[in-house]
């Protein structure tokens, strides 16, 4: 599996790898099974497996990038696990503050570390932040997340493992929805799905299904009642029109 393709990112920046699993949607974590495929046959990123990794000689890499990209920060790991030092994350910020070029999407289950940082961190246009929502029993994140200074605030409703009635969305700029994939994925029932797009729809707030999931995720499509739903959020940058971010 290539660990660059995300769906709605093409990109992904890892200046950490490994990570633990803290919630129900990390039971069948992909980027653990990825992890320890790359320390089987020999690369050097991986030589801990999926134990938490820092990479400072990669702080810089998007700087390295000139032709603009959607950049999936951390795809395999969590910027605000408790094993990454503060310094360390706001250097990552620093960056992407830097590169100014490229659109950032960070993402965490830990928001309660976001919470605590979210004075501390640069927060530039082009940064994205999420968390995951994967039950009702975290519904506690958007409230941390909705506390930060994220020009765009999105949920990650993946993999979508139980219903989500009657979300606060407020100042949410963006949910994406998906079932879990590869092997033994958690079934999503359809009923879940079309109750989160309603709510999306009633707050005014775009919504992107990503994926039914399963075992074999191809065979069973990205359609919800044969449409398919890949909205994205529009944002003001100062001193340019609108702009379509993805």
């Amino acid at each position: 599996m290539n660990t660059n393709i995300i769906d709605w990112s093409k990109n992904s920046w890892n200046p950490v790898s490994g990570c633990t699993k803290i919630s129900t949607g990390c039971k069948h974590c992909y980027a653990y099974r990825i992890a320890l495929d790359l320390q089987k046959s020999g690369k050097p990123k991986y030589e801990n497996g999926f134990k938490v990794t820092l990479h400072p000689q990669l702080l810089r890499e998007p700087l390295k990038w000139k032709e603009p990209k959607r950049v999936f920060v951390n795809s395999m790991s969590d910027l605000f696990h408790d094993a990454v030092p503060d310094l360390f994350i706001k250097s990552c910020f620093y960056t992407m503050s830097l590169a100014g070029q490229h659109q950032f999407y960070a993402l965490t289950k830990r928001s309660e570390r976001l919470y605590s940082m979210r004075n501390d961190l640069n927060w530039m246009n082009n940064i994205w932040m999420g968390v995951s929502v994967e039950t009702a029993d975290y519904l506690y994140r958007i409230d941390h997340l909705r506390a930060t200074g994220a020009a765009i605030k999105f949920l990650s409703i993946e993999p979508l493992l139980g219903p989500l009635p009657d979300m606060d969305l407020t100042d949410i700029n963006w949910v994406i929805v998906g079932g879990e994939s590869g092997p033994g994925a958690r079934p999503m029932k359809e009923e879940w799905v079309l109750d989160i797009r309603d709510q999306c729809i009633a707050a005014g707030v775009p919504f992107f299904f990503k994926q039914w999931g399963g075992v074999h995720r191809e065979k069973n499509g990205c359609q919800l009642n044969g449409e398919v739903w890949d909205q994205m959020p529009e944002i003001k940058v100062p001193g340019e029109e609108l702009l379509m971010c993805i």
